[in-house]
Order: structure tokens, then C-alpha cells, then sequence
């Protein structure tokens, strides 16, 4: 019975050994208190050890993205620097290639593109490459305008005529001081037309009513609703000379010919390139290479000049285009309308 006792006394004390082993008692007290406060000013410490590295990290980081940053900008800036074609130096004179397409109507990143050439001393001359027949009066004189502050500045502009640079078109190129054109462009069209339609038998025949309230005898003029009057046809007309003259005086001046000059041939006629130059509307025949070469010799250059290319916009339909290989397929291209002849000035 003892023996028993024994042993199992023993054995319970075993037992509690090992779970006072596994199980730290609490410590009371302030030693307890003191140690709870030493195992707590040893993790601060590691805390506080680990903040250094952690905002190293973060300004490890931030500057890795500031270099990435400022790697883009020197990338990008020294592709706008560099020539599209040709050779020459970095920071040498070059020059740039603007273009003018389809009807003239949005000029405003045109004008913005020119006055960058105009203000940057990397650029010597300007070659406008124009495929336009024509498009509206007051755009297309601003653009006349611009090349003729470029002019004025002292760097010199040639103008490029490609399949057609008709009407507005040739308006703009009579700024340059010199004018290539290859011997099929169509050019010319020196004239102003205005287009207006009358559907009042139509509009009787189904029974439409059109009803206009007005202040001004003239206020309504162009109707489509009512057959033009002596005195609206009048003044139309009068309005369209007076702009045909300002196109009339803007060649006489570009080309350098007397008003009569200008007159044989400014009666909205459209010419071939090589009957342009038999009437002294061009000055060369040749493409847009002769053009840049032209430019070069006007501004000092050597030939075969470093040329800063023209800037497109894509679109997102481009970019999709482009990406997708579709390059052949127009399906969801819009449609451009198609010009049998020149589109004159005012339309």
C-alpha cells in the first residue's frame, strides 16, 4: 500500500515538473512586473532598429523612380533633338517639315507647330508639304500669316505641293519664299465660290411650313427656305470679291508679279505643276526631297540637311491599327470624301 503511494506521489511530480517547464508560472510581483517591462523595451528596441531600414527602403525606392522618371525625359528629349532623317550633328541647324492636309478648316496645332519652329534656334528653314484643296477663308489666312512671321524672323519657308494644292491650298503656299511642285499637281483654283441651296418647291411639295422671325432686313440671307433676292445676291457677290481680291494681292505679293499677272490666270482655273511654272505660280518642279534641299541652300545648310519630321497625332482607332495588323482592312475606318475637283476657298 505504501509502495504504491509512493509511486504514484512520484509520478505526480513528474508530471508537474514537465508542464512547469512548458508553462513558465507568472511572475509576480515586481519581479514580474520588471521582466514584463524588460521583454517590452527589447521588442521597442527591434522596433525601433527595423524604422531605419524600412525608410531606407521607401527612399531607395522613391529615387529609383525619380531616376526612371528623368531617364524617360533625357530619352524623349534627345529623340525630339535627333534628325528624322539625314545625318549631321546633334545641335546643328536642321530643318523642319510641317505638313498641311485635306481641307483646311482646324488649324490651331499647325499654328502651334509653326510658332515652335519659329521661337527654336536648333531650326534654320521650314519646309510646308501641303495636300489640301483648299477649305475656309479666315484659317487659311492664318496660316499665310504664320509662315510670313516665319519669313520675318529670318529663317527661310518652302513650300512643297503634293497631289493636289488647290485654292486655299496654293493661298498658303504663296508665304514661301520658293514653291516646288511635281508636274502632275494640280494647282491654282485662285478663286472664292460660296454654295446655297433652295428647297422651297420641295418643302411646298410635302407640305413643310418654314417660318422665320428676324431682326434685320439681311439677317436670313441664304435662306435655303426662299429664292434669293436681287439685293442678297448683291451683296454675296460683293462680299466674294472683295475676298477674291485679298487672294488676288496675297499672290501678287508671294510671287512677286504684277496684278495683271495674277488676274490671267486668277480666274479659278486649275493648272498641272508644269503650267504653273510656265506662269510663274511655282518656282520648280520636284518633290518634297528637292523642297528640303531647297531649304537647306536657303538657310546655309549642306545638302541632304537634318530634318525634324513633321508631328502626327494618332488616334485610338490608329493605335488599335497599328497593333492589330489592319493596315489593310478599312472596315471601321471612317470614309474621307473624295474631291473630283479642288474644293475652292470658301465652302
Amino acid at each position: 500500500m505504501s509502495t504504491r503511494t509512493s509511486a504514484a506521489s512520484a509520478s505526480r511530480s513528474r508530471s508537474w515538473r514537465t508542464r512547469s517547464s512548458r508553462c513558465p508560472r507568472k511572475r509576480n510581483g515586481a519581479a514580474g512586473a520588471a521582466g514584463d517591462a524588460a521583454a517590452s523595451s527589447a521588442t521597442t528596441t527591434t522596433t525601433t532598429r527595423n524604422k531605419p531600414v524600412r525608410r531606407s527602403a521607401i527612399v531607395a525606392a522613391a529615387l529609383a523612380i525619380y531616376l526612371g522618371v528623368a531617364a524617360i525625359f533625357v530619352a524623349t528629349l534627345a529623340a525630339s533633338l535627333a534628325p528624322a532623317s539625314g545625318g549631321g550633328p546633334l545641335f546643328g541647324g536642321r530643318v523642319a517639315v510641317v505638313e498641311l492636309e485635306g481641307v483646311i478648316v482646324d488649324v490651331d496645332d499647325l499654328l502651334r507647330e509653326l510658332k515652335s519652329h519659329r521661337e527654336n534656334p536648333l531650326v534654320k528653314a521650314v519646309v510646308i508639304r501641303i495636300n489640301s484643296p483648299g477649305g475656309v477663308v479666315a484659317p487659311t489666312q492664318e496660316v499665310h500669316a504664320a509662315l510670313t512671321r516665319l519669313r520675318e524672323s529670318g529663317k527661310p519657308v518652302v513650300a512643297s505641293l503634293g497631289a493636289v494644292a488647290a485654292s486655299g491650298g496654293y493661298y498658303v503656299a504663296v508665304a514661301a519664299d520658293r514653291i516646288y511642285a511635281n508636274p502632275g499637281t494640280l494647282t491654282g483654283s485662285i478663286g472664292v465660290i460660296m454654295r446655297l441651296a433652295n428647297v422651297d418647291a420641295l418643302m411646298k411639295k410635302v407640305g413643310v411650313d418654314y417660318v422665320v422671325v428676324k431682326a434685320g432686313r439681311l439677317k436670313d440671307i441664304g435662306s435655303i427656305a426662299r429664292a434669293m433676292t436681287p439685293e442678297e445676291r448683291q451683296v454675296l457677290q460683293a462680299m466674294l470679291d472683295d475676298v477674291h481680291g485679298q487672294f488676288i494681292a496675297a499672290v501678287a505679293a508671294g510671287r512677286k508679279l504684277d496684278r495683271a499677272q495674277v488676274l490671267g490666270f486668277a480666274d479659278g482655273r486649275v493648272v498641272s505643276g508644269v503650267q504653273a511654272q510656265k506662269l510663274k505660280m511655282i518656282d520648280a518642279l520636284g518633290g518634297l526631297d528637292d523642297a528640303v534641299d531647297g531649304a537647306a541652300a536657303l538657310a546655309g545648310l549642306p545638302k541632304s540637311p537634318a530634318v525634324i519630321g513633321p508631328k502626327r497625332k494618332l488616334s485610338l482607332f490608329d493605335l488599335l491599327r497599328n497593333q492589330l495588323d489592319l493596315r489593310g482592312w478599312t472596315g471601321l475606318a471612317p470614309s474621307l470624301p473624295v474631291f473630283k475637283t479642288p474644293l475652292y476657298l470658301m465652302d
